[in-house]
């Protein structure tokens, strides 16, 4: 079933999607363009003041009452978490071929799955155990013994991607009393702070160049999600989750081309095994919410 009860318009959510795609892959240019300049923290700090100036008239339209949460202390932990993990997807795109970041993004469900059974106490199915086996049969592939990707950068991304699953869970608790805007809104006041003051030290004025960039990267921060969203409430999981795997062999071809990143097929082959298992959570989970309604 969509996320709504209007109908499916699989065209609409493709469409979506392909929004989304850009999105997420303009990011990560943008992000390996500003760290040849600035530092990691800088990236994260204006991507955030970006994105918190686009929120503020809603937020303002709001009003504190709007705005008003008990549950601060949640929304605290998760955006810690968060942090961390945009810090370590960061440093991963500026060191590593883009493609294997994404690869090693892809296993973030797979983490989620089993911070879910840990801490919300979901139950393990034999889908969800043979995702998670596929997942780390994907990573083996990437990061292979030998492999030049064996390296810091891809456990940062590979530490960025439990840090999002985590996110994940908060989330699923947060989203009972809270809006998806408040959460939102929360995530980059929280990290407004958290990215500016390891960055005072450290702090470049970026070229003229790079302002298009920095410009990319908090629009697209927004976008990527709403896109997202959207491309949901027009389709089924199982129609639009596919559509995602489209931004490995993008990032693939933007590597290549404006980077000369070699193509590599342990990385493509890896990424695909991953993304498979997260497609058959996706379909085991749809074939058990038909047979409950």
């Amino acid at each position: 079933m969509s996320t709504t009860n209007q109908p499916s318009q699989p065209l609409l959510a493709v469409l979506w999607m392909m929004g989304a795609l850009a999105s997420f892959t303009s990011m990560a240019v943008a992000a390996r363009e500003l760290t040849q300049e600035i530092s990691v923290f800088q990236v994260t700090f204006m991507r955030t003041a970006i994105c918190l100036a686009l929120l503020s008239p809603y937020a303002w339209k709001l009003g504190l009452a709007g705005l008003k949460t008990p549950r601060i202390k949640e929304h605290l932990g998760r955006n810690i978490i968060h942090f961390g993990g945009q810090i370590g997807w960061i440093f991963g795109v500026s060191v590593l071929p883009l493609a294997a970041v994404f690869s090693l993004e892809f296993s973030s469900p797979i983490w989620t799955a089993i911070l879910a059974a840990i801490f919300l106490k979901e139950r393990l199915t034999r889908a969800r155990v043979a995702s998670v086996t596929l997942g780390f049969a994907g990573i083996l592939v990437i990061l292979r013994p030998g492999s030049e990707l064996l390296q810091p950068a891809s456990f940062a991304v590979i530490g960025a991607a439990i840090c999002f699953a985590s996110t994940y869970v908060f989330t699923r608790g947060l989203a009972s009393t809270e809006s998806a805007f408040k959460i939102i809104f929360y995530m980059n006041l929280i990290q407004l702070p958290m990215g500016l003051v390891p960055s005072i030290p450290l702090w470049i004025t970026p070229s003229v160049d790079l302002l298009p960039f920095v410009a990319v990267l908090g629009i697209c921060g927004i976008s990527s999600h709403y896109c997202i969203a959207r491309a949901m409430a027009h389709a089924d999981a199982t129609i639009v989750s596919p559509l995602d795997f489209l931004r490995l062999p993008l990032i693939a071809v933007i590597g290549f081309s404006f980077y000369q990143e070699p193509w590599n097929p342990f990385v493509l082959i890896g990424g695909a095994i991953i993304f498979s298992g997260n497609l058959l959570n996706i379909w085991a989970e749809q074939k058990t919410h038909k047979r409950t309604v």
